[in-house]
């Protein structure tokens, strides 16, 4: 049986039973914006993980960039949430929201005609997942200076929302190519002002928007997402590695819940990635290490015995195994997920993988 995923941890003010993590999954399920009743159901189904994160959740309607995912900005959507995390901590589980604002990872359709908004206006290749279908991404509105209190407001005001919610916490997504990540990287930040040009600058957004949602919610529930070696969404930096080590030196000093970070996946190493080492990063931030990328149980086992983690965030092996600890724990074989179901649809491919205790009767 293994060991290390199953002995508790203590993230910020939670007693975790295990480090078994189910990551954030978008899973655009949420007609109009608003969670519902099959949301509950699907993230009830988990509530076995040790911590869940729940999918990326957009702050305000500026930072919607994909049909029918969840915000929480309102008070429909803050009410249509607590039935969610009132469904998993009813299991004695424990839920974080994951704060999202994709930036330039839009398009004027979801902006009544309005432009996309960035560091930058640097158009990311590709295309946007729209409504109406694939349409190409377009060149996104540079924020102005004085834009950036109201997006730190934002944040702050989604923080607190989420609380209202239930969440135990919120993780702030500063990953694969959504805002904040675009401020961090010289690939995507070209300004000139005192958010661009020097590690300090990038690092200035995330690190105020940090500090805002710690006055909400207090540093212990609070954690960050980061993707140092990321290419998604036509990330890049002339010197990740460098920049990052700096970065997670001034994390560490903010006694963050933890810090999530997403390791070099093929698809990166393909595109090019400058990868950041897992050892670097584990040597930069003093406090708790959540690592995730396409770990399996014997790799998420080694990464915690050989402290490279403290814990481990699953994804698609939790989008088919609700029963995934049940199923880690007794090394049973794991359901595969069925891709064509993963964004939109109902209840197919999303409450009705079976569970080792349902194919027992």
């Amino acid at each position: 049986m293994p060991q290390h995923l199953f002995e508790p941890i203590q993230i910020g003010n939670l007693t975790l039973p295990n480090r078994v993590i189910m990551a954030p999954l978008t899973r655009m399920r949420a007609p109009g914006g608003t969670p519902t009743s099959l949301m509950a159901t699907y993230y009830g189904q988990r509530a076995t993980a040790g911590l869940i994160i729940a999918e990326a959740t957009p702050i305000s309607s500026q930072g919607v960039g994909y049909p029918n995912t969840p915000g929480i900005y309102t008070t429909q959507q803050i009410l249509a949430w607590q039935p969610i995390t009132e469904a998993v901590h009813a299991q004695n589980g424990h839920i974080f929201l994951q704060l999202w604002h994709v930036g330039r990872i839009s398009h004027p359709d979801f902006h009544d005609g309005a432009l996309p908004v960035a560091p930058s206006a640097i158009a990311p290749q590709g295309k946007a997942i729209t409504p109406t279908g694939l349409k190409p991404f377009v060149t996104p509105r540079a924020l102005a200076t004085d834009e950036l209190p109201e997006i730190v407001k934002d944040y702050r005001r989604a923080t607190k929302n989420a609380l209202a919610a239930g969440f135990d916490g919120v993780e702030i997504h500063s990953a694969n190519g959504y805002l904040l990540d675009e401020f961090l990287r010289d690939g995507t930040n070209k300004r000139t002002d005192n958010y661009g040009g020097s590690f300090e600058n990038r690092a200035r957004l995330l690190l105020e928007v940090a500090n805002a949602a710690i006055e909400i919610a207090g540093a212990e529930r609070v954690g960050i997402r980061l993707s140092p070696s990321g290419t998604f969404n036509d990330m890049t930096d002339s010197n990740p590695e460098e920049f990052f080590v700096y970065l997670l030196g001034e994390l560490s000093q903010l006694n963050l819940a933890y810090l999530h970070i997403v390791d070099a996946l093929e698809g990166d190493i393909r595109h090019g990635a400058k990868v950041v080492s897992l050892k670097s990063l584990r040597q930069a931030y003093q406090g708790k290490l959540i690592v995730c990328g396409g770990y399996d149980l014997d790799r998420a086992e080694q990464a915690i015995a050989e402290n490279k983690a403290d814990a481990v965030a699953f994804g698609q092996l939790y989008i088919a195994n609700p029963d995934l600890v049940d199923r880690f724990t007794l090394e049973a074989p794991l359901n595969e997920p069925d891709a064509s179901t993963f964004y939109g649809g109902d209840a197919i491919g999303y409450t009705d993988y079976p569970t080792l205790r349902g194919l027992v009767g």
